[in-house]
């Protein structure tokens, strides 16, 4: 742990220009204290904590504070701050409720509570906290969970102190509580008395900024670590579990490297997992580029009835407002949108009955399920027209798996042929940082084949906005951080698919052949 030590002499002239400039910043919320501030040159400490509270009481002025629990630094300063200077919630503007309502901390008022946080204990249970922001809880009393609609009854309520719980028959507006196994109440709940419906703000929690897949090394553990997966995310709602069946993961998305550390410790240590993180894959879709007919015989015999079914498809790219296929008069259009985003449109341009009507949905079903693992790299498959306009069927063989097969068949030698393109997820991402550090993440940003967008001054800060690929992003934390000694932070939303550089797609396409498992 460090030692505390007195400000060294090169830091004095900072550390009493800091001092200064939150002496101002509190007068400037307070007439009185300004007039005291121009005609003493200072303010005393009770000034400045009346100063204080009345500016937070206006909103005006937000204290941060530095707190480390590894080291066991600040706590008690935090806490003898909140203590001493943070107004009590009496003092506090009403709270505004979703509807408009404003909600004055009035401990004879209607009963309302939120539940900021959940908590599973070794042989205690699940463990709600909550604020009462209005009225009083009971021991034994009944409130309504205005999200889900449960009645939930309060059991025995505590007052928690670190590691100590302790017994209590009321709470009243203001005070912080806890209550054990509520049957279906989770954190940004609000509960409330019957017939007093509304709902507090929510919490808004960040974006995530990395991800990682998680490993189970034990056999027959999957259930396990699911429960415990579930039982973080309650606890902590930036941690988000994502089952991802196009990826064949389980991703963990936090706001860190530490953030995945403290995670993972948990599993192992509070669990009794044995897992492991890996690089979580890209969803990357796949498109084409050319038109390209393509055809597939699928004939099978083995003593009783076969199989047999011959499908001839075109396969061109897919975009909105293009014209019917040339040479092919379409009788029957079908147009899907695709969860995964993008469009298949599956025309039927059979002429003579070469193919029975009946037959055209088990082709549709086979283009589907290779449009889940594309010829490329398995990746989903998106903006494709396709137009069944030939084949052969046969008067006993023919049947919907054989048409599902040769339909699915035909479509993955056309794709082959028709210029395949990989397309990566791409991000925008805003980077805030202090002005001096600019340069070096500017210059970096090409390493990340970034493109830049923008850069724009706020105060001592600049904020940069580029786009970014998600394969390069899920690194991007890390990398920030080592560049900016933790100064600099980013936000990142989805904004589009666009085509890969041909050398990434060509490396992708060689490690998905060496993985792809053969097709009959």
């Amino acid at each position: 742990k460090p030692t505390k030590s007195a400000i060294p002499e090169s830091e004095k002239v900072r550390a009493a220009q800091f001092h200064n400039d939150l002496i101002e910043i509190i007068a400037e919320n307070d007439e009185t204290l300004m007039d005291h501030y121009l005609s003493k040159g200072e303010l005393d400490e009770e000034e400045m904590r009346k100063g204080l509270t009345h500016s937070m009481i206006k909103r005006e002025i937000v204290p941060v504070l530095c707190v480390s629990a590894k080291m066991n630094m600040g706590a008690g300063r935090l806490m003898s701050f909140i203590d001493v200077v943070v107004p009590a919630p009496v003092e506090m503007p009403s709270v505004r409720t979703q509807s408009g309502v404003d909600l004055p901390a009035d401990p004879k008022g209607k009963t309302c509570a939120f539940v900021f946080k959940a908590m599973s204990e070794a042989n205690v249970g699940e463990m709600s906290f909550f604020r009462v922001y209005s009225g009083t809880v009971k021991h034994g009393m009944d409130v309504v969970n205005e999200q889900t609609g449960v009645t939930e009854r309060l059991g025995q309520l505590y007052v928690v102190n670190g590691r100590k719980r302790h017994d209590v028959e009321t709470l009243e507006a203001g005070d912080i509580g806890a209550v054990v196994k509520l049957k279906n109440t989770h954190v940004n709940n609000t509960l409330h008395e019957k017939g007093f419906n509304l709902v507090l703000p929510a919490i808004e929690f960040p974006n995530s900024r990395v991800r990682t897949s998680v490993i189970s090394n034990r056999k027959g553990e999957e259930d396990k670590l699911g429960i415990a997966l579930h039982h973080l995310h309650e606890e902590d709602p930036t941690l988000i579990i994502e089952h991802s069946v196009e990826l064949n993961q389980i991703i963990l998305h936090a706001q860190g490297e530490m953030h995945l550390q403290t995670a993972k410790h948990r599993l192992v240590n509070r669990f009794k997992l044995d897992v492991d993180f890996q690089p979580a894959r890209v969803p990357y879709r796949e498109t084409i580029r050319k038109t390209v007919n393509g055809q597939y015989r699928h004939k099978k015999q083995s003593g009783g009835a076969g199989q047999f079914a011959e499908v001839h498809m075109r396969v061109e790219p897919y975009h909105e407002g293009m014209p019917d296929p040339q040479g092919l008069t379409v009788r029957g259009t079908d147009v899907t949108n695709l969860p995964w985003g993008g469009k298949l449109v599956f025309l039927n341009c059979i002429v003579g009955g070469v193919i029975e009507t009946r037959f055209l949905p088990a082709v549709m079903k086979g283009v589907m399920e290779k449009m889940t693992e594309g010829p490329v790299t398995g990746s989903y498959v998106r903006d494709v027209r396709v137009s069944v306009f030939d084949g052969k069927m046969h008067a006993v063989d023919s049947n919907e798996a054989a048409f599902k097969t040769a339909g699915r068949m035909a479509f993955k030698e056309a794709f082959i042929g028709a210029d395949p393109q990989l397309l990566e997820p791409i991000y925008n991402v805003t980077v805030i940082m202090p002005e001096e550090q600019v340069g070096d993440i500017m210059s970096d940003l090409p390493l990340r084949r970034a493109e830049i967008v923008g850069v724009d001054a706020d105060g001592h800060y600049q904020i940069l906005t580029c786009k970014m690929p998600l394969a390069e992003l899920d690194k991007y934390a890390t990398v920030l951080r080592s560049l900016t000694a933790g100064r600099a932070t980013y936000d990142a939303a989805f904004a589009e698919y666009v085509p890969v550089a041909s050398q990434i797609a060509q490396k992708l396409h060689q490690e998905y052949l060496v993985h792809a498992k053969d097709e009959d």
